[in-house]
């Protein structure tokens, strides 16, 4: 078995493999714990599964925080006993990047790419919704050809309630129709279809600029669902989608 680390800006997502098949996953906040706070969370987690430290064999990190980079690597080395791989320069992914800078792609895009070009093949467009929305693209040979990065819809909604004084908090959920009556719905409305209509908006210029009209969505992140449940252009919402890509990854450099 396996452990799989995607640590993002806001939240750390583990999976625990045995071969191709997802045991177990694990959302933790990514916060300014020690090696040992997040062991400890870890080892619950393994614990309550009837595993342990001794059970798992490898791991694999992607990350776009790098203020917990040394903390992840130094507690997999402390606890596990062995180095863990990291998604960068060097690890191959069974992907063509074609950036112009392939150092500055996000690990966590890398994998999710990996994921499903493995998974439903190519091309596809892939759309992670976290801190920040990515779109990426990938051929039907493995290309990954690049895309774009946008505004995060649960950032957006705290910082439109936080820049104007009598505007609340709202709960991230679809209203019932685009005009609202109260102050409530009209936030929601406002937030979730622009949302929503920007992801459309994005995908149909994407499909028209690449020439890829057949290309299968996938959509990942933790607020997947919602916008899938707005929208008309994915095909498919998998939200274990990077822990798979890193599963392939590490695999794949498992047998160089």
């Amino acid at each position: 078995m396996i452990i799989v680390f995607d640590i993002g800006n806001s939240n750390i997502k583990l999976g625990v493999f045995d071969g191709d098949e997802l045991l177990y996953t694990l959302r933790i906040a990514s916060s300014n714990k020690t090696g040992d706070e997040y062991w400890l969370l870890i080892n619950d987690l393994l614990s309550a599964r009837g595993l342990s430290a001794r059970d798992i064999r490898g791991a694999i990190i992607s990350s776009v925080n790098p203020n917990l980079n040394f903390t992840f690597e130094h507690m997999v080395k402390t606890y596990f006993g062995f180095k863990p791989m990291i998604v960068g320069s060097g690890l191959k992914t069974g992907l063509n990047i074609r950036y112009d800078n392939p150092r500055e792609l996000g690990a966590d895009r890398v994998a999710g790419c990996v994921g499903a070009y493995r998974l439903y093949g190519g091309p596809c467009i892939v759309i992670d919704c976290g801190t920040a929305t990515t779109f990426n693209v990938v051929s039907a040979d493995g290309e990954l050809l690049g895309g774009a990065i946008s505004f995060g819809l649960k950032p957006a909604a705290e910082s439109l309630a936080s820049a104007a004084a009598r505007l609340p908090k709202v709960e991230l959920v679809a209203p019932p129709k685009a005009v609202g009556k109260t102050t409530i719905t009209n936030m929601q409305s406002g937030i979730i279809f622009g949302y929503s209509g920007m992801v459309e908006a994005m995908v149909e210029r994407i499909k028209k600029e690449t020439g890829f009209t057949d290309a299968k969505v996938i959509a990942t992140g933790g607020i997947s669902d919602i916008v899938n449940k707005c929208v008309d252009v994915i095909d498919v919402v998998d939200r274990t989608l990077t822990l798979r890509g890193l599963n392939f990854i590490y695999k794949l450099n498992d047998k160089q």
